[in-house]
């Protein structure tokens, strides 16, 4: 892949080193335990709490479509953005935005394979700028 137009589901943290900073594309970690964010993560990323920002609080269920707009403008992101998620607890919310998402009708939307525990791994580097 050398371009941020793929439309694999998985990218590597290899390409997402190289591509984080790409025009149209936003990275997003996406945890159930938000303090990971804060403590560091990809560069440039933001950070979505998955039971907060795509749940519906009262009936646990997947969020609305409104809602999920919602969280796409405050995080700068535009149905021409392509969206690549990792996150904590082996990239199980992560996928769970993934699902919502494409559910939603938001086609450029990718996984960093291996997520925040191979990003670790590898001993990349984490940002602490929000």
């Amino acid at each position: 892949m050398s371009s941020s137009t793929s439309t694999k589901p998985l990218v590597s943290t290899e390409w997402i080193a190289e591509h984080s900073k790409d025009k149209g594309l936003r990275v997003v970690e996406v945890d159930v335990d938000p303090s990971a964010y804060d403590k560091g993560h990809i560069e440039g990323a933001v950070g979505w709490n998955w039971r907060k920002d795509l749940q519906n609080q009262i009936n646990r269920d997947i969020a609305s479509k409104e809602a999920l707009a919602n969280l796409l403008g405050q995080s700068g992101i535009t149905p021409d953005t392509t969206i690549v998620l990792y996150g904590d607890n082996n990239n199980w919310f992560a996928a769970y935005a993934y699902w919502a998402l494409k559910y939603y009708g938001h086609d450029k939307v990718q996984l960093i394979d291996g997520g925040r525990v191979k990003w670790e791994k590898e001993g990349r580097a984490y940002s602490t700028d929000a």
